[in-house]
């Protein structure tokens, strides 16, 4: 690893973090990105791999457009780590602002497995959204233990899918947040769709849950965002602002269009009161042990 390309990108970094902090969300090109993941140790091999590792997703447990496989990745500070986390399975409520017919349903994802796992990409992903996310202070969601020193993220790799017959929706439930303190969202391909697909929409706090990204209040949107490009990264303070997505739309109508993205729901672990409570172990995978070692985050100098 380039000694001095990566101060520069440790320096670039905490300067996204400060626009992050301002504005409570930060939208960051793949341009940008490809520079910042390489310096964290990203190869180009596995720029080339990961556009295509989306093809051999499963269907996912509960949308019939979209496939699916999902992992937990826990974070050490104090250790200056992020490890695999063992499967648990996954919750989400609409106390947590998610309405949609599988609130409050325990879902059982296919495991992120190897193909993705020991790409450098995605590792530096890890190691970038560390460097955003550490020593942001947030608005803090009940039932979550500020306490604590570590921080779990469960990472989904998603395919959503439109057909003649089936529209693909991202965000099928409208106007949410994901139950997190950080999401980060990673566009990684898509193949014939159209200019104005899935655009994503950010939300003051106080717009409705449920919403469709049509129907939404005009004066409650604080800003829109559309990942294009392969990385295009947008990251939110969850908590703090909601998103909603306008459905996957293909170019050829004839044809499937697909989008292909990696997201994140960084949090707090959870109190025993949570939801979650059964489902949030800290303990590490055996069958696909991973552990990375995290430079401490910085804030602009």
């Amino acid at each position: 690893m380039n000694s001095k390309k990566l101060e520069s990108a440790l320096d670039e970094i905490a300067h996204l973090k400060s626009q992050y902090v301002a504005n409570r969300s930060a939208f960051v090109s793949g341009a940008t990105m490809v520079d910042l993941l390489g310096a964290l140790g990203a190869t180009e091999s596995d720029f080339a791999r990961l556009s295509s590792i989306s093809d051999r997703l499963p269907m996912d447990p509960t949308l019939p457009f979209r496939l699916t496989r999902s992992g937990r990745y826990c974070y050490s500070p104090a250790k200056s780590r992020v490890y695999r986390g063992e499967f648990q399975p996954f919750i989400l409520t609409a106390a947590e602002n998610f309405v949609r017919h599988d609130s409050g349903m325990v879902r059982r994802f296919a495991e992120t497995d190897g193909d993705l796992q020991s790409n450098s990409v995605l590792h530096a992903l890890l190691v970038f959204n560390h460097l955003i996310f550490g020593g942001v202070e947030t608005a803090p969601r009940p039932n979550l233990d500020y306490d604590r020193d570590e921080w779990i993220s469960t990472l989904f790799h998603v395919r959503t899918i439109t057909t003649p017959d089936l529209v693909g929706e991202p965000a099928l439930e409208g106007v949410h947040s994901d139950g997190a303190d950080h999401t980060m969202t990673t566009f990684i391909g898509g193949d014939n769709l159209a200019d104005d697909s899935a655009v994503t929409f950010l939300h003051d706090i106080r717009e409705k849950n449920g919403t469709r990204a049509d129907s939404v209040d005009p004066a409650l949107t604080l800003g829109a965002h559309q990942h294009k490009e392969f990385l295009d990264t947008l990251l939110v303070v969850d908590n703090e602002r909601k998103h909603s997505l306008s459905p996957v739309v293909a170019r050829d109508p004839r044809r499937e269009a697909t989008r292909d993205m990696l997201i994140f729901f960084t949090r707090k672990p959870v109190t025993v009161d949570h939801v979650s409570h059964p489902f949030d172990s800290l303990a590490a995978h055996i069958e696909l042990p991973m552990e990375l070692d995290l430079p401490e985050a910085r804030s602009e100098r």
